[in-house]
């Protein structure tokens, strides 16, 4: 196999396991308009928040890069 073969075939795996994440995720607090969710500072609740906008945005990255793979991979 070649490298286009693998670009294309780790780009599709990490767009599609990115676009999973985001749906669960959905979008991180940081990018949503209005009121968000608070917690207070060093509660439970506040690291579950934290975490889950971190989840998100390992959705949004593996997703992205999945694109800039199977591009970089079909453009080759």
């Amino acid at each position: 196999m070649t490298v286009t073969h693998w670009l294309m075939i780790v780009g599709a795996g990490s767009m599609w396991i990115g676009s999973l994440i985001f749906w669960v995720g959905g979008l991180p607090r940081q990018m949503r308009k209005g009121e968000v969710s608070q917690a207070e500072p060093g509660s439970s609740r506040a690291f579950m928040l934290f975490w889950l906008d971190q989840y998100s945005y390992l959705g949004i990255v593996l997703a992205l890069a999945g694109v800039l793979m199977l591009l970089w991979g079909a453009l080759r």
